[in-house]
This record gives C-alpha cells, structure tokens and sequence, in this order.
C-alpha cells in the first residue's frame, strides 16, 4: 500500500519514517551482536551483563533485534492502516535513544544494576504498544488492534526475563514466551501480507491458481498456534504439549499450502517469503518431536527453527521488500539481494544441523553467515534507508 501524503518535514531522511532506523540500527545489531556471541560462545569474551551468556544471546535477539525490526513494520504499516501521518522526527528519535539505552543497559547491567537495566529495557516495548494502540485508535482501525496482544506479550515476558534471570540465575519460562509471541506475529503478519503479495505477482505476471483467501481455516491455524504454544511455555516436557504441537505444525503446514508459494519461483522478493514462513511448521514439528524423542530429537533444533529460521529470514525478506518499496526503488531482487537471502537460509539450516550434529566450527560458520546477510543487507540497502525517497 501506498505511504499516505506526509506532513512537511524538513529534518534528515533518516527519521522520516519509521522503517529508516529501526531496519538500520536493527540490522546492524543483528550482525554485531552475532559477532560478539561467537567468543562468547567459545568462552573467550566476558560481558558486563548479569545475564549469563547464553541468556544474553537469547534476550538480544528476542528483545533487542526483534523488537527494532517489529517497530520499523509498525510505524510503516499503521499509517497505511488508519490513514493517519506517521511518526517521524523527534518522536521517532526519542524510540531510536530507547531502545538503544535498552541495549546499553542489559549489556552493562552487571554496573547499574538489575533493577535500572529491567526498567530501561523494558520502556522500549512499553512505549512502542502505547503508541502503536494510539495510532490505532485514533484511526479507528479496530480489526487491527489483534497484533497489539503479541507485541504486549512480548513485552511481558522481556520484564519476565530479567526477574527469572535475577531470581533464578537463569531464563526459562520468559525465553518461551518470548519465542511464542515472535512465531505468533509471524503468524499473524505473515498471513497477512504473504498471500497479498503473492496474488499481485501472479495476477500480473503468472496466471493462474491464486492463494486462498483468509478464511476461517486460518482462524483455527493460529487459534490450535496459540494454545500450542501456551502448552508449550508453561509445560514444555508434558506430552499433551507435544501433541498440540504437532496439530499446530499440521495446521501451519495446510495454512502455508494454500498460499501457491510453488508458483513463485521466478520472483526471489516473494519466493523467500514462503520460505521464511516454512520454518514455522518446521519448527512446530521439531519441538514436538524432542518432547516425545529427546533422546533423538534436540529440543535446540526447533527453537533455532523458530529463532534463526522464521524470525531471522522472515525478518530480512520484509525488511528488504519494504525498504525498496518504501524508497522509491524496484520491486526486484538483484544479485546481492539473491545472496543476501541465500546466506540467512544457509544460517539458519546450519544452526538446526548444529543441534544434531555439533561438529567443531558447524555454530561459528552459521554465525557467521548470519552476520554476513545482515551486513549485506546493509551494503545494499543503506543508502536507500538513509537518504530520501526516489521520485
């Protein structure tokens, strides 16, 4: 959809819309943030966090990256949705400071302690679902306030995470609950823009069987999604959360079906779509199987299925296309974007096979190609966040 005619605004291209720093900043934390995680990993770097390291790798990527690519969608969507002017300007920086003082904060937490590190990192989402229901609200788009309830979840459990981590010494429930609320705005988004956009493509240059309409079947997918995730959170052992899990991955499975990814195969910007979306049933899969197969199944192969699949290539394949959209570019994938989506599947295929198979070096190359199409995503489409829309 087409961004609504913008008030005057004079200030830098950075801060005219939403998706300009929260898809820059974000990416580029998603590549450091790997980079630091691998000698953490290896034991060969300390943090001055309070989380131990493989808590602080699972909160920035929940509740650090996710988070800013979240709210670059949002402030770009919503205005489509209600028609309202967007957040630009020093509106927009003050979330920017934010959410870079939440990262600052859960790093240096060991020296400010728990207390003002939970409070600072916290106000970032607080602040992002206050302003998303405004928008909302006062366009008065009420069917649209759904992806509210993920984004307050996800927020409940980053305040969760930092009380387990203190009280415990380590996450558990929170980090669930915080990966359910990811695969649910997957599950909501995703099933929203990728069957729109794969009718637009094929309407125009492949007719012929089109995406089924949202109908009640997607309804009952991402009811049977929420109730197995729920399951799953609270009792990630229980053998009846296994079995919703594998309704889930069922449902998630038909849901995806139905949307002629097959037919998409000449358009990278669309095709990686559906593969992102893949590794949603793939994860449901995975996780109810190291429920009733631990001894075979790793239960870290389906979070990685969840985490560096669907979030990390849905992420970047809607990052790309708005980012070109938005900017006044092609609707085209080039050489570099090819790449770009081939190293963040590589990426995540990589780390579900670490999780079988932990050969020496096997989680440092998936890093590392993670880091790589992010920074490429970067290379390539820096300039466009940065500076003003093409006419």
């Amino acid at each position: 959809m087409a961004i609504p005619r913008l008030r005057r605004y004079s200030g830098p291209a950075f801060l005219s819309y939403g998706f300009r720093p929260f898809f820059f900043l974000g990416s580029l934390y998603a590549a450091l943030s790997i980079l630091l995680w691998l000698p953490m990993y290896a034991g060969e770097l300390q943090t001055h966090s309070l989380f131990v390291p493989v808590d602080w790798h699972i909160h920035e990527m929940l509740f650090g990256y996710l988070p800013a690519i979240v709210t670059g969608f949002l402030l770009t969507a919503i205005p489509n949705w209600t028609g309202r002017l967007p957040v630009q300007g020093l509106p927009l920086l003050a979330l920017v400071v934010l959410w870079l003082a939440g990262r600052a904060a859960v790093f240096f937490s060991a020296d400010i302690g728990w207390e003002a590190a939970a409070m600072i990192d916290g106000s970032f989402l607080l602040a992002v679902a206050a302003a998303a229901a405004h928008e909302i609200v006062a366009g008065r788009n009420w069917r649209n306030l759904k992806v509210l309830l993920p984004l307050v979840v996800l927020a409940s459990a980053n305040g969760a995470f930092h009380i387990e981590a203190h009280v415990l010494g380590m996450s558990d429930i929170s980090r669930r609950l915080g990966m359910a609320a990811a695969i649910l705005l997957i599950s909501l988004i995703g099933g929203r823009i990728i069957p729109s956009f794969t009718r637009n493509w094929l309407v125009r240059e492949n007719p012929g069987r089109l995406p089924a309409p949202f109908d009640r079947f997607d309804i009952a997918s991402i009811a049977i999604s929420t109730v197995a995730l729920g399951a799953w959170t609270i009792a990630p052992d229980n053998s009846a959360s296994g079995l919703l899990m594998a309704v889930a991955a069922i449902a998630q499975a038909s849901r995806l079906s139905r949307w002629a990814g097959d037919r998409t195969l000449r358009d990278p910007l669309v095709l990686i779509l559906h593969l992102a979306y893949a590794f949603v049933p793939l994860g449901f899969s995975l996780v109810s199987a190291s429920i009733f197969l631990p001894a075979i199944i790793p239960v870290a192969a389906g979070l990685h299925a969840f985490g560096a699949g669907a979030v990390g290539s849905m992420t970047i394949a809607v990052m790309t296309r708005a980012t070109l959209g938005h900017t006044g570019r092609l609707l085209r994938a080039g050489r570099q974007t090819i790449i770009i989506f081939a190293a963040i599947l590589i990426a995540a295929l990589l780390r579900i096979v670490a999780a079988f198979v932990p050969y020496d070096g096997m989680v440092e190359v998936a890093g590392v190609a993670w880091a790589m199409a992010y920074a490429g995503f970067l290379l390539t489409h820096g300039v466009a966040l940065t500076t003003a829309k093409r006419r």
